[in-house]
């Protein structure tokens, strides 16, 4: 194909779209409701993603300590977990830290519950923070660290608390949700390429006998295919770009409702982070099922 030719057929495709216009807008508005349809449902599987991975990344071991348990022994302990490969950090947490975070929890009602308690009758434990490297193996490492009572014959581990059960069931869940997301996405992705492809066959039904003729006064295959080609990319295109505004306005908006509502207390992705990701999908998927849609549509009627 000469330079020529190609623009000929990038004329023609351009020309044809709007030549056709309401069946060209009949194929974009298809490609808006389902790609939009789609672009929805993969906001909220990244955002869901997104809680799962803060709320994994928020799980920690609290390892409380006998009252009699002394500095060189808390410090063994402490360096003990610390060698642990699971194991990413440990914090130590002294009586006089663990009331101050405990008055910051109760808020108004500090005063009530602990007015009778200072730093001469603190009644709390010493204890370690640990963090893991991978969240799913909590259970695990605590398990390890109970057995290190074992090890030292002044047992001076009291607790080992990490929210057994409610983790193991946060962990299924989230595991769930993302599982469940993904084969939704999936789904309508191939649900939205039929759906678009049997409008664009409708689009180019209406046109079969121009097709007829052209193939009657000897044009090749390929030279009716192209402007076919570059209209159904076009219409992708164009569908795609006004699905990505839709969702821009339409996921700021959501964005400050819920940055600004304190009942929700949780923030969404910022579209900037993920714009760049969810455009090129938008467009990809735009221009591929245009263009399949067009492919798959023309050829019937090439068979003259």
């Amino acid at each position: 194909m000469n330079f020529r030719t190609f623009l000929r057929h990038m004329r023609e495709g351009f020309k044809n779209v709007f030549r056709n216009g309401w069946m060209s807008l009949a194929s974009i508005t298809s490609i808006v409701v389902s790609l939009l349809v789609l672009g929805v449902f993969i906001l909220l599987v990244l955002n869901v993603n997104e809680l799962a991975d803060k709320a994994d990344s928020a799980v920690q071991i609290k390892v409380h300590l006998e009252l009699n348990v002394d500095e060189k022994l808390r410090q063994t302990l402490q360096a003990e977990i610390g060698a642990m490969p699971e194991v990413s950090k440990v914090e130590f947490i002294s009586k006089e830290q663990g009331m101050k975070e405990l008055r910051e929890d109760l808020g108004p009602d500090a005063e009530t519950v602990l007015g009778s308690f200072d730093e001469a009758n603190n009644p709390l434990n010493e204890a370690l923070l640990v963090e893991v490297v991978k969240s799913t193996t909590v259970g695990e490492v605590a398990a390890k660290i109970e057995k290190l009572n074992t090890i030292h014959p002044e047992k001076p581990i009291y607790k080992v608390k990490y929210g057994k059960g409610t983790i193991e069931t946060l962990f299924k869940v989230t595991r769930t949700i993302r599982n469940v997301g993904f084969v939704f996405v999936a789904g309508l992705g191939v649900m939205s390429m039929f759906l678009i492809s049997n409008t664009i066959r409708v689009t180019i039904l209406a046109r079969r006998r121009e097709i007829g003729i052209m193939k009657l006064v000897g044009a090749t295959n390929s030279f009716i295919r192209w402007p076919f080609f570059v209209e159904g990319a076009l219409i992708g295109v164009l569908g795609s770009v006004i699905t990505v505004l839709v969702l821009y306005i339409g996921y700021t908006g959501l964005s400050e409702t819920v940055k600004s509502d304190p009942l929700i207390g949780s923030s969404l992705i910022p579209f900037s982070d993920i714009w760049l990701l969810l455009s090129g999908l938008m467009i990809g998927l735009g221009v591929l099922i245009g263009v399949w849609g067009s492919t798959v549509s023309i050829r019937k009627f090439l068979k003259v």
